[in-house]
């Protein structure tokens, strides 16, 4: 691909792949609803909000593909979460189709599932289990990515991403970490896997501690390089001075689960 456009690119993840990503693709376009004043020379900025089609046409023009990291990216109101992650979403693959993108890849989380517990190894074939209103946007918009290949013929790959950084933090992220560089093969998979028409995989580095069977992203050629038990000392030292969570513990999405939970521990997630 000649030009890609990447949303949410002021954001946490999209500073970490930007550089990547202009090492790899001759042309990128910046998106957001702020805007990118350390533009490399084949970087471009075009402001767009999600809620706004017609901005979202102009960024999508002139691209082969698109990694979707914009919208509501932490629980919120169901309001702000419907906005970004809900039409938001609807309102990007709609423009992605009108402007013949031929690929999108999407930032999918793991807290689709984060109601499993971590005795449990799951792949992407389980029920999703969101565990807030976050979750639920993004299990929406693994549905909305294979209606629209299934429907338009347009290729996607969801991302369920675990915690993205230089190194886990703590005992859970031992088990879902990625690091920016294995997140951005996972990228170039969906962007230019030949044989890919619409594929969920997990957004892990190499976790000896997963929770997740992650053989479709293997299939398709992911090679993880960074390694979480490099970094375990650390973590689990981490880990110790923090207080506990008697909730949030048993599950895979951690405090996502915590935050309003009134369910009933013998039956959520079993």
């Amino acid at each position: 691909m000649q030009q890609i456009l990447l949303t949410g690119a002021r954001g946490q993840v999209g500073t970490m792949l930007r550089p990547l990503l202009r090492r790899h693709f001759a042309s990128v376009v910046l998106s957001d609803r702020e805007s990118i004043e350390d533009l490399a020379e084949n970087e471009r900025f075009v402001a767009a909000d999600l809620t706004d089609p017609a901005a979202l046409s102009a960024a999508c023009a002139g691209s082969e593909g698109i990694i979707h990291l914009g919208g509501h990216a932490v629980e919120g109101s169901w309001e702000a979460i419907h906005s970004a992650n809900i039409v938001g979403l609807w309102n990007l693959f709609e423009a992605a189709r009108a402007a013949t993108v031929s690929r999108v890849v999407f930032a999918s989380s793991n807290h689709a599932v984060g109601f499993y517990r971590r005795r449990d190894r799951i792949g992407v074939d389980e029920p999703v289990r969101p565990d807030s209103r976050y979750g639920v946007s993004k299990a929406f918009g693994e549905a909305v990515g294979a209606f629209f290949a299934d429907k338009y013929g347009l290729r996607v790959m969801s991302i369920r991403i675990g915690n993205v950084g230089e190194r886990p933090v703590d005992k859970r992220r031992l088990a879902i970490w990625i690091h920016p560089e294995d997140l951005f093969q996972l990228c170039r998979i969906g962007l230019e896997h030949p044989d890919l028409h619409h594929a969920i995989v997990y957004g892990e580095s190499l976790n000896e501690r997963s929770w997740w069977d992650n053989r479709t992203a293997y299939r398709l050629g992911y090679a993880p390089v960074h390694r979480a038990e490099d970094h375990a000392e650390a973590a689990l030292r981490a880990q110790a001075a923090l207080p506990p969570d008697p909730i949030g513990d048993l599950f895979q999405g951690g405090s996502f689960c915590t935050t309003e939970y009134a369910g009933d521990l013998t039956r959520s997630g079993s």
